[in-house]
């Protein structure tokens, strides 16, 4: 509870779920990235889950029923002026949040433990592009990043710098012009990995970008990057952007890159009350 208000403080006090828990994964002097980040499975429905996400739920709604946050869908939540006024210093979660039922939650818990577990894991096709994309030949995967890349301004230059061998090669390298028409070189280098990027890899991609004089780099994995990783990325005079599965989905869905927008309708109580 102490690091979600903490991380809502950091975000601005107004922000998702999805955000706090990355805000916690990156920057939790309390909670590590390989406690976010574990996975384990059911041994009787035999699902993958996160026991960070259970916890982390669990934590929210307390904070919710205690008058820490405001929520009016359960997904946006707002800090109160409770929640923004707690000495976090002095707080403490089973004093200063006031008891509320457990036999309320154990009900909850026992209707659908996978409910739970992927509670906000939000829309399945999240998880089906990921998958898609983990599937894909490695060149199919570059050309999918170069592609995004496109979409997001870049200039894509296919003569340059593009090498399908681990040699310390990119993946693509482009041009971005800003508003006052200065263009900056752009490296691509693209993981189609499950384990998390770390810092020798970043290290590495900065090698590459040496060779062609690039300004500026892009990191894409369908994975994730370790915190190290995170740090190295943004030291240095050169910074680089690292895009994770997660944003890789924001971006898909944002330019409509290969995906259709499908609109449906949730029936209110009104068509399934018994009276």
């Amino acid at each position: 509870m102490h690091e979600a208000l903490s991380a809502m403080r950091s975000l601005g006090g107004q922000t998702t779920r999805k955000e706090i828990r990355r805000e916690i994964r990156e920057h939790s002097d309390k909670i590590s990235e390989q406690i976010v980040d574990e996975q384990r499975t059911s041994k009787k429905s035999g699902f993958k889950y996160h026991p960070f996400l259970y916890r982390f739920n669990f934590a929210i709604k307390y904070l919710i029923a205690a008058d820490f946050i405001n929520t009016e869908d359960n997904r946006n939540l707002e800090l109160s002026e409770k929640g923004r006024s707690v000495d976090l210093d002095q707080f403490d979660a089973s004093r200063d949040v006031r008891a509320i039922s457990e036999s309320d939650f154990m009900v909850e818990k026992e209707s659908s433990d996978k409910t739970h577990l992927h509670e906000d894991d939000e829309e399945s096709w999240r998880g089906e592009l990921l998958k898609a994309l983990s599937k894909m030949h490695p060149q199919k995967f570059e050309l999918f990043s170069r592609g995004l890349l496109t979409k997001m301004g870049v200039d894509i230059d296919e003569s340059v710098g593009v090498q399908y061998i681990s040699d310390g090669g990119l993946d693509g390298f482009g041009y971005i012009t800003s508003d006052d028409f200065r263009t900056t070189r752009v490296a691509l280098q693209a993981k189609r990995w499950d384990r998390k990027v770390s810092s020798p890899e970043i290290d590495k991609f900065r090698g590459a970008m040496d060779k062609y004089n690039a300004e500026y780099g892009i990191f894409i994995t369908t994975s994730d990057f370790t915190r190290e990783a995170m740090r190295v990325a943004k030291s240095g005079t050169r910074i680089i952007t690292l895009i994770n599965g997660d944003k890789i989905c924001d971006l898909v869905a944002k330019y409509r890159y290969y995906v259709e927008e499908v609109t449906t309708y949730k029936l209110k109580s009104f068509y399934t009350d018994s009276e």
